[in-house]
C-alpha cells in the first residue's frame, strides 16, 4: 500500500516496537504447543484460530481457546499448564527476518526505541534474553501488566512515549497485529503494520503503511536514517540452503508465463517457508548432472493465481532443452529483491518477472554474491 499523505506525515523521533510476531516468531511455537495440548483433550488445533489470538493479551488468548474448544478447565488452570510448556520452548523462538537488522540500524543511529508488548514484563525479559544484544538496544521495555489495559487500548504506547519523554505524534509504531495497530492509532502515533497473518492485509487499513516484512521498511519515509545495505536494488541476506527433487508444479510456468520454473516440494521446508517472507529472492542452483546456474525465485502465495499455500518457484536462468523432473536440485539463496505484489494483468506480472531476472543476473556477478557459486552444498 502506498502512503496517501506522505508530505503531511510528521517525522518520527523514536520507534515503539511490538515483540511477538513482529520481532520474534512466537506464533510457530505457540501453535506447536497448542496442537499437542489440544490433542491430549481429543481436540484438533485449527490454524484459523490463530486469527483470533494474534496480538491479544495472554489472558484474552487463553479465554478464547478455553471457550472455543470447550476445554474442561478454567482459564487460569489452562494458563498454569500452558506457560511451563511455553517457557521450556522459549529458546526455540527465532527472530524474524530483518529484526536484527532493524534494531541494530536504529540503535547505531541513536534512534530511541521502546519494546511495547501485550505480554507481561517478566515474559518479555525472558524472551529477549535469548537474542543477544537486544536488551541493551531498548531504552524502555513495557508489558501489559504495567498499565491498566493492554492493546487495543492505547495505554502501552502512551506509557512508552512518556517514558521516552516523547510526544506520541513523534513516535513510529511497528506492529504485526490488528489490536496493536489500533492501539498505536488510538495513541496518536504513526503506525507501520507488518501483518503476521497471510492474506489478511484488508484488516490492517487503519495503519499508515502496510509492508510485507521488516525487510521492506524504508525508515527514510518517516524521517529516520535510511538503510545503507541495499546493493544495486538487492538486499544481501544470510544465505539459506534447500534442495530436493524437481516436481511438477502448477504447469503454468512455461505455459502461462513463458517462464520455466523448477518446483520443489515444500513439505520438507514448511518451517523455512514460515520463516522467510513471501517475495522475490535470488541465488545459485545446482543440478547434479548439469552444473551450477544463476537462479531467481518467488516464495509466496502468488496472489495473481490465488494459491492456498505458500510455494517456492525457482527459475534457473539458463536455456534447457528438456524438462528435468525428478533430478536433485540444490539452492543457495543469498539475496532479496522485493516483496510479493499483486498484478492487475498477466502482462504486468510477466514484465516484472523479467525485470527481476535482470536484477538477479547483474547482482550475481558482484563478488559478494558470486562467491556462493562455489558453495559445496550445490554439488554434493
Amino acid at each position: 500500500m502506498s502512503m496517501s499523505s506522505n508530505s503531511l506525515k510528521k517525522l518520527s523521533a523514536c520507534v515503539l516496537i511490538d515483540l511477538d510476531g513482529t520481532l520474534i516468531n512466537t506464533d510457530g511455537v505457540v501453535g506447536d504447543i497448542l496442537r499437542k495440548y489440544l490433542c491430549k483433550h481429543g481436540k484438533q488445533w485449527d490454524g484459523r484460530e490463530t486469527l483470533k489470538i494474534v496480538g491479544k493479551t495472554p489472558l484474552e488468548a487463553a479465554t478464547t481457546i478455553v471457550e472455543d474448544y470447550e476445554l474442561p478447565c478454567a482459564v487460569d488452570e489452562f494458563n498454569s499448564e500452558f506457560y511451563p510448556l511455553f517457557s521450556a520452548q522459549m529458546d526455540k523462538i527465532k527472530s524474524l527476518p530483518g529484526a536484527n537488522r532493524l534494531i541494530r540500524h536504529l540503535k547505531c543511529h541513536g534512534v530511541p526505541m521502546a519494546l511495547a508488548s501485550n505480554s507481561s514484563r517478566a515474559n518479555i525479559e525472558s524472551k529477549i534474553s535469548y537474542h543477544q544484544g537486544w536488551k541493551e538496544c531498548f531504552s524502555v521495555i513495557i508489558g501489559s501488566d504495567e498499565v491498566s489495559k493492554g492493546k487495543p487500548s492505547p495505554d502501552i504506547f502512551l506509557e512508552a512515549a512518556k517514558r521516552l519523554n516523547k510526544d506520541p505524534a513523534d513516535c513510529l509504531v511497528i506492529e504485526d497485529s490488528v489490536p496493536g495497530v489500533l492501539a498505536g492509532k488510538a495513541a496518536g502515533t504513526n503506525v507501520i503494520a507488518v501483518p503476521s497473518l497471510p492474506k489478511q492485509t484488508h484488516l490492517y487499513t487503519p495503519a499508515d503503511e502496510v509492508v510485507n516484512s521488516l525487510l521492506d521498511i524504508r525508515p527514510e519515509k518517516w524521517g529516520l536514517p535510511p538503510f545503507q545495505d541495499w546493493v544495486e536494488n538487492t538486499l544481501p541476506i544470510d544465505p539459506w540452503r534447500i534442495g530436493g527433487p524437481v516436481i511438477k508444479g502448477f504447469g503454468r510456468g512455461s505455459k502461462v508465463l513463458g517462464i520455466p520454473t523448477a518446483n520443489l516440494s515444500t513439505k520438507d521446508y514448511a518451517d523455512e517457508l514460515v520463516e522467510h517472507p513471501s517475495g522475490v529472492y535470488f541465488g545459485w542452483a545446482g543440478l547434479a548432472t548439469r552444473g551450477v546456474f544463476k537462479m531467481v525465485m518467488s516464495i509466496g502465495w502468488n496472489p495473481y493465481f490465488n494459491n492456498t499455500e505458500k510455494t517456492i518457484e525457482p527459475w534457473l536462468l539458463h536455456d534447457f532443452t528438456e524438462d528435468f523432473y525428478g533430478e536433485e536440485l540444490r539452492l543457495i539463496i543469498v539475496g532479496y529483491i522485493r516483496p510479493e505484489a499483486n498484478f492487475p494483468s498477466l502482462e504486468s506480472l510477466v514484465a516484472k518477472i523479467h525485470e527481476d531476472r535482470e536484477v538477479a543476473e547483474r547482482a550475481l556477478d558482484l563478488p559478494s554474491y558470486a562467491k556462493f557459486k562455489d558453495d559445496p552444498s550445490l554439488t554434493k
